[in-house]
């Protein structure tokens, strides 16, 4: 008869207090989020009205309209940086992890520096450097002969959201970049010794033996840049405020999601619909997460295999 292995009962206690405290500011707030949504104030008295909010942030016009402007607008942002961010970080540690390359060091920490620097301090040395009347930017363009191509991009409807897109990818290219480089790091010293005694080298050699290698990295690195996105607010609301301006060009759903629930100058607080839009948020990202599980990480898994 097989023998009962003991209980590690060092693990639960070592684990218990990352679960407590993960569950109090993670999943208590989550699930008091969906029950809120499902509740509303009619005549003064909290009543439960099941889907009926969600129905209500769909399908009446005074919702909807700005409920999809935001996602619009949310999807625009993720997308600059899936195509700029990380193929850019992917570019910047294929350079950095050459031998070649003298002061490696030095261009990775600077690379780097943006990225743990506050939105605050971002956002509002980027409205100094842009500013038509202030901004060192019309000054540098004109000492390159391009003094023309300047325009005040976070004032214009149609430039503002890539304009702060980019000022996003400039802080924070530096995390594929690192995960990327050290994902290079791994790959044996015996499979490149073998393509360089193949004759592959160079961008060849990246292209064809490193960059299906390290596909893996790549992957968990678009669902973290999806899922950084979709949760995105504070660049936003530090340098175009509350109304995302302007005229709601820059609104994402964070701040749609800020001003309702909290209220903002004459609009008045609506917790229960700030709670709806929450989970709809919720829902965006983890179907996101999911398709990227049980659709790409599954095709990676059997191409690696």
């Amino acid at each position: 008869m097989a023998q009962r292995r003991a209980f590690r009962w060092h693990i639960a206690v070592f684990l218990a207090p990352a679960v407590l405290v993960y569950t109090a500011i993670m999943i208590v707030p989550l699930f008091g989020t969906l029950n809120l949504s499902l509740f509303n104030v009619v005549e003064g008295q909290r009543v439960f009205v099941g889907l009926q909010n969600f129905a209500t942030l769909l399908g009446d016009p005074r919702w909807s309209a700005s409920f999809w402007n935001a996602l619009g607008n949310n999807a625009w942002f993720f997308l600059v940086h899936m195509l700029v961010q990380n193929p850019v970080g992917v570019a910047l540690a294929a350079l950095l992890s050459s031998p070649r390359l003298r002061g490696a060091a030095f261009y990775r920490t600077a690379i780097f520096i943006p990225t743990i620097l506050s939105f605050v301090i971002v956002g509002f040395v980027w409205k100094l450097i842009l500013s038509p009347i202030w901004g060192i930017a019309p000054g540098m363009l004109d000492a390159v002969g391009l003094k023309a191509l300047f325009a005040p991009w976070l004032g214009r409807e149609g430039t503002a959201l890539t304009t702060l897109a980019l000022i996003s990818v400039w802080q924070f290219v530096g995390i594929p970049m690192m995960l990327i480089y050290a994902a290079l790091l791994t790959i044996p010293d015996e499979v490149i010794e073998a393509a360089e005694i193949d004759g592959v080298t160079g961008w060849a050699q990246f292209w064809k033996i490193k960059l299906p290698l390290i596909l893996p990295s790549i992957g968990i690195i678009s669902i973290l840049t999806f899922v950084g996105n979709f949760n995105a607010f504070d660049l936003i609301y530090v340098t175009q405020g509350a109304l995302a301006g302007p005229n709601f060009s820059t609104d994402i759903l964070g701040t749609f999601l800020y001003r309702t629930f909290f209220g903002f100058q004459l609009q008045i607080g609506d917790p229960h619909m700030g709670a709806t839009i929450a989970t709809a948020m919720f829902a965006i990202i983890l179907l996101g997460v999911c398709f990227y599980l049980f659709a790409i990480q599954r095709r990676m898994r059997r191409y690696q295999f």
